[in-house]
């Protein structure tokens, strides 16, 4: 019931911003505390649920890529 009630918040946080605003709030989490990473959970829940197939292969190559960096 806590993630559903996390979604529902975030969502109604987020749904009226702007592209510029929501790139912010990204850009301005990302090197915050991990008190952001939930919600960040939830708009890459967002972004996977409404991401076609190529497009869910990409993400995931881009962050496989990022994690085996250098190795």
């Amino acid at each position: 019931m806590m993630q559903l009630d996390l979604r529902q918040a975030i969502t109604k946080i987020v749904q009226d911003k702007s592209s510029d605003e929501l790139n912010d709030m990204i850009t301005q989490s990302i090197n915050s505390d991990e008190h952001a990473l939930p919600g960040l959970g939830v708009l890459f829940e967002m972004i996977w649920q409404e991401s076609s197939h190529p497009e869910k292969d990409s993400l995931v190559q881009a962050l496989y890529s990022h994690l085996h960096a250098g190795s």
